[in-house]
């Protein structure tokens, strides 16, 4: 996939980039599998933002994507989709009985390409099978945490996980962050990597397009008043003293620790921050 530009006839074209849509095959999705998607603009069940700067956008739909193929399932592509609600592609897939999938789409995935789930799957991009049955070193990605709950990691745009070895009933699996953590072999996970790669150098190119996107504008902190910002106030403040940066509400950002669930740290072999330190 490649990166589209823009003529310059507008400031706003002049930096602005979008994808290339030469690999979708088809522009209209199956309505079976559409549902109509609420607008919630960062609110919650009681209608507080707890997500800032979210509202507006243009109107989507909802793709119903299969994260867990049934084992000794075979169906054939039909298409490869685009999904405005996820940076990957997604491919319709129809099984012998006629039912009809979408299913996060792997690079190099063609129309007609066969694809199959279950221990007997060959290894093959596009393929589902249990981690005990995927070679050492393959690339994978759509992984479960827990086996029958679906895919859960490695599902955005052009990300891949690396099955690193296989020990007792745990292999390591090295993220795309870098760590490598210890997930089942029961577990079922794709093989390949996840297309659209090119999807994190496009530039946005000017604000209205983040609208669309429903992002609403952001406003530093540095420029509020100090009743409004830690960082904010004209007497000096924080910003340029060197004192650690914080949220609105005073909790500190860049490198504070805020992971809660720390009793899945026994899964965690080495840590993403571990390059870091070093």
């Amino acid at each position: 996939m490649a990166i589209k530009t823009f003529n310059p006839t507008t400031p706003g074209q002049r930096g602005m980039t979008t994808q290339d849509m030469s690999e979708i095959t088809a522009k209209k999705p199956i309505k079976s599998l559409l549902v109509i998607k609420k607008r919630v603009s960062g609110r919650n069940n009681q209608g507080r933002i707890t997500t800032r700067h979210r509202g507006g956008g243009a109107k989507q739909f909802y793709r119903l994507v299969n994260f867990k193929l049934a084992a000794g399932k075979t169906a054939v592509i039909e298409a490869i989709e685009y999904d405005p609600n996820r940076s990957a592609r997604i491919a319709r897939i129809k099984e012998h009985d006629g039912t009809y999938h979408y299913i996060i789409a792997a690079k190099g995935m063609k129309v007609k390409q066969v694809i199959a789930s279950g221990e007997d799957a060959p290894i093959e991009v596009g393929n589902r099978l249990q981690l005990q049955h995927i070679p050492v070193g393959s690339l994978i990605y759509g992984i479960e945490l827990q086996p029958g709950r679906g895919a859960q990691m490695v599902r955005s745009a052009g990300v891949s996980a690396q099955l690193m070895a296989k020990e007792g009933d745990y292999t390591q699996v090295r993220m795309p962050s870098g760590e490598v953590r210890l997930i089942l072999q029961t577990c079922m996970a794709s093989i390949g990597r996840v297309g659209n790669e090119q999807h994190q150098n496009i530039k946005i190119g000017k604000a209205g397009r983040n609208r669309l996107r429903g992002i609403r504008p952001s406003v530093r902190g540095v420029v509020m008043n100090a009743a409004d910002h830690p960082h904010g106030g004209g007497d000096g403040g924080r910003h340029g003293t060197g004192k650690d940066p914080r949220t609105p509400w005073g909790q500190k950002t860049l490198g504070y620790k805020t992971r809660r669930r720390k009793s899945t740290n026994k899964f965690i072999v080495r840590s993403r921050h571990s390059a870091k330190r070093k």
